[in-house]
């Protein structure tokens, strides 16, 4: 029961960062590698400010500050430089790699008898795991609540806009150079939180824990649509939430099967690979009525 709970808590925490990328790759369709910087800077900010004295939430709201930072700067590289968007994601990720080590000081500093979320006196009252899931659900009530809000506003339904038909939406006056660097803000300072609150969940702050969150998120997101295909807004964003706890009871269920810890990252590559198969699989076993009828009666 406390591997199930344990792989609750994780999903949900994890689930930020699905969140997070779901702006820029689904919503934006940008393909942001700015996130496997971002994540260990959130994490790396986070750590630093705790061991200063600030408190857990100051921590986490300077994480995602520095995330939005990164994003600008990639959003500033892609419209004001006209670098490739990949490649302005990965020169920033780049860059976040030293900043991190100027941040830390080190490699990796822990949290060990430093106050974190998960070690409050009425956290350490709850269930083994327990903590995690209730401190899990009320992040992501709020960042989705703050998502669907900002997405129903003319700003947001312009950011959706410039993702849709950016001609378009330049024709009805929408800067879309702006909405770029306000989405690619946005989702970085998500993912920036993410890292916080994985590394204050984890005890540490290690500057290479961004290898292969990009492939995490995706995963999330896909499994979500997969899963619960046809949503609306609000309902593919609790459909990422529900994905990510999805991938890590798969995850769980490879280990206990008897493979190697190490082989996590790969793992989490065919784990994404087989989902994004399954839309050409399911047309080449002629399989998509079944699918769009399941879809139209939800």
């Amino acid at each position: 029961m406390s591997i199930i709970l344990s792989a609750i808590g994780q999903g949900l925490l994890w689930g930020l960062l699905g969140l997070g990328l779901y702006l820029t790759f689904r919503i934006l369709d940008f393909p942001d590698l700015t996130v496997e910087g971002t994540f260990p800077l959130g994490a790396c900010v986070c750590v630093a400010a705790i061991t200063h004295g600030l408190s857990p939430f100051i921590g986490l709201l300077l994480s995602l500050l520095a995330g939005a930072l990164a994003g600008l700067a990639t959003g500033l590289l892609y419209t004001k430089l006209n670098i490739p968007n990949i490649l302005a994601g990965i020169l920033v990720m780049t860059g976040m790699y030293s900043i991190d080590l100027r941040i830390l000081g080190r490699s990796n500093v822990g949290l060990l008898n430093y106050q974190t979320f998960f070690n409050y006196d009425f956290i350490q009252q709850l269930p083994d795991y327990l903590g995690a899931i209730v401190i899990g659900v009320i992040f992501v009530v709020v960042v989705i609540t703050l998502l669907t809000g900002f997405i129903n506003t003319d700003l947001g339904q312009a950011f959706v806009a410039t993702g849709d038909n950016e001609r378009m939406a330049a024709s009805f006056g929408i800067n879309t150079d702006n909405t770029k660097i306000l989405g690619l803000m946005v989702s970085n300072g998500i993912i920036g939180l993410a890292g916080g609150m994985i590394a204050q969940h984890d005890g540490y702050a290690d500057v290479n824990m961004g290898i292969g969150t990009i492939v995490i998120g995706l995963a999330a997101i896909i499994i979500g649509e997969v899963l619960l295909p046809n949503l609306s807004l609000s309902g593919r964003l609790i459909a990422i939430i529900i994905g990510s706890i999805a991938y890590r009871f798969v995850i769980l269920i490879v280990l206990q099967l008897g493979f190697n810890t190490n082989d996590t990252k790969l793992l989490s590559a065919i784990i994404l690979a087989l989902c994004l198969a399954i839309p050409v699989l399911r047309h080449k076993l002629k399989l998509d009525h079944l699918f769009n009828q399941g879809g139209q009666k939800s």
